[in-house]
């Protein structure tokens, strides 16, 4: 497992479409990244499920990140947004984060919702950069440990 996670070199990312053979290494990158992680069990129904569309990111031939969102008519919410701890602070997120929205509107995705922990500085930050505006808050939405729920952003950005 550790070389999921290993060093990376300055190589740059390959970035591709994701399948379900991702679904372990998916696993292992969302339970370092999340305090409840998702299994390979949940992921690769949804690597199956032809409305999502997932992106990951290589580095060096180890998963360095990913992406996914399930498409709905001309809307899309992204499902989750990962990236190795090793390779944070690259802009491999952006990265990820364009080919996916880029992918989208190809399919005919007109609108992109996603939701974010108000205490997750970078992927806010990520997000405003990226285009996005917040369209509503969902108090108590994620489990922080033993308190109660964090609030959750709701945010949106039109593609077209």
């Amino acid at each position: 497992m550790m070389a999921i996670f290993g060093g990376w070199s300055r190589a740059d990312p390959v970035l591709s479409e994701a399948d379900p053979g991702d679904a372990a290494a998916f696993a292992a990158l969302h339970g370092a990244s999340f305090h409840h992680g998702w299994s390979a069990d949940e992921f690769e129904p949804l690597l199956l499920d032809r409305a999502v569309i997932a992106h990951r990111a290589m580095l060096d031939g180890n998963l360095g990140g990913f992406i996914l969102s399930r498409r709905a008519g001309d809307e899309a919410e992204i499902l989750s947004v990962a990236v190795a701890e090793s390779a944070r602070g690259r802009g491999l997120d952006g990265k990820l984060l364009d080919l996916h929205m880029r992918r989208l509107a190809g399919l005919g995705v007109q609108s992109l919702f996603l939701e974010v922990g108000a205490d997750n500085v970078a992927a806010r930050r990520l997000y405003a950069r990226s285009g996005f505006q917040e369209v509503g808050q969902r108090e108590g939405y994620y489990q922080a440990g033993e308190e109660s729920g964090s609030t959750a952003l709701v945010l949106r950005r039109d593609l077209v």
